[in-house]
């Protein structure tokens, strides 16, 4: 198992609840939508598995750490097993597409050798073989896109959480990028992706988790977006 949330409510200051109890297991090679409205609760769950917000009870564990008991000075590394991408692409607009990929191989103190050969593998992989010199700047929204999730894979994660990674694609665009969420997820790489593309989720018929009002209302192997599924 990959993933083990149990019991996780989340209350917010203000008296929100953005999660009310929710208990899901996510194992080794799934692929997972996280779907609902706005409000359901997606966006929380996803910051709570990126240790970005803290729940107000119960207990996530991700390949064996429980991560509520986590020290500030532990969430780096922790961060490090992961592999993440944003709808806003966040890449660096002063390095190239080959740095920006390299950046998070530096991080995790990865060796020369070892970036100069991974790197040209995972561009590779994205599509991206022939802008290794380039720069966001120089790139189509969806190029970026892949350049973040050439970032995200570039160490291998056992895991690849994918926010609302097709929110700013045009559709031509976006089923380009899930046909490389697919290629990872079947290289063995577990993923998890919160959005709101309808026609993604139903064509896919992966996994499908609805949230709504901060609970889990339905949870299908093989299910589609809508609750007519």
């Amino acid at each position: 198992m990959v993933i083990a949330i149990r019991d996780v409510s989340k209350i917010y200051p203000n008296g929100t609840v953005a999660l009310d109890g929710i208990s899901i297991d996510i194992h080794k090679g799934e692929f997972v939508f996280f779907v609902g409205s706005s409000g359901a609760g997606k966006s929380t769950l996803v910051k709570l598995l990126l240790k970005e917000e803290n729940p107000t009870s119960g207990s996530i564990s991700i390949d064996g750490v429980t991560i509520n008991t986590l020290k500030r000075r532990q969430i780096p590394y922790f961060r490090r097993k992961l592999g993440v991408v944003f709808q806003d692409f966040r890449l660096l607009p002063d390095k190239t597409v080959a740095e920006n990929v390299a950046f998070a191989m530096h991080i995790v103190e990865a060796s020369k050798r070892e970036i100069t050969r991974q790197v040209p593998r995972v561009l590779s992989i994205v599509g991206l073989g022939d802008k290794a010199d380039v720069f966001p700047r120089q790139l189509s929204g969806g190029e970026q896109q892949r350049v973040s999730l050439a970032r995200a894979i570039v160490n291998n994660p056992a895991l690849l959480i994918a926010d609302e990674p097709t929110g700013n694609l045009d559709p031509d665009t976006a089923w380009e990028i899930m046909k490389i969420l697919k290629e990872i997820n079947q290289r063995g790489t577990t993923v998890i992706m919160a959005t709101h593309a309808r026609d993604i989720v139903n064509y896919m018929r992966q996994r499908v988790v609805t949230l709504n009002g901060g609970k889990v209302i339905r949870d299908l192997e093989r299910g589609g977006y809508g609750l007519e599924d």
